[in-house]
């Protein structure tokens, strides 16, 4: 792999948290607001999102420290989908990577089939050319054969 295609892989993980924490909404899709219990008893003093319109609610109701805890796995699974998202977007980068070696390969291909053509043209050229001058040869020797009888004769 070329040295300068893994810096693509190579972002920036940082990831956008939210300076305040998204409103609680209750089923009337209204922004739920937090409360303290007032009445004596074992939850007196303790935190917890209602229905705007109370007492005439539509039934919503969380304790503070649930709807923490629902804020904690939603950010969880928030961070989950973006390393989803970052692996398929470093999976399309991949691909389409593999897609231009594969691109380049069949180029070298081509390129390696047209060289062996081309060499075996030069090779019979030059057995050609070698059987030629073997022809030479033999026809000079001939001719000093056909002179040196002429001569002796």
């Amino acid at each position: 792999m070329a040295s300068g295609s893994s810096s693509s892989f190579s972002r920036s993980r940082s990831r956008s948290i939210p300076s305040s924490p998204p409103p609680v909404k209750c089923f009337h899709d209204e922004i739920a607001p937090l409360r303290t219990v007032k009445f004596d008893g074992p939850t007196r003093g303790k935190r917890f999102y209602g229905c705007p319109y109370w007492p005439r609610t539509c039934g919503y109701f969380k304790w503070a420290d649930e709807v923490d805890e629902v804020k904690e796995l939603q950010f969880m699974l928030f961070e989950k989908d973006t390393a989803i998202s970052e692996l398929q977007y470093e999976k399309e980068c991949l691909e389409e990577s593999l897609k231009k070696l594969k691109e380049n390969d069949s180029k070298l291909e081509d390129d390696v089939n047209e060289l062996a053509l081309e060499n075996a043209v030069k090779f019979e050229s030059m057995e050609s050319v070698k059987a030629d001058k073997k022809l030479v040869f033999a026809m000079l020797l001939s001719w000093i054969f056909f002179a040196v009888v002429l001569l002796i004769k």
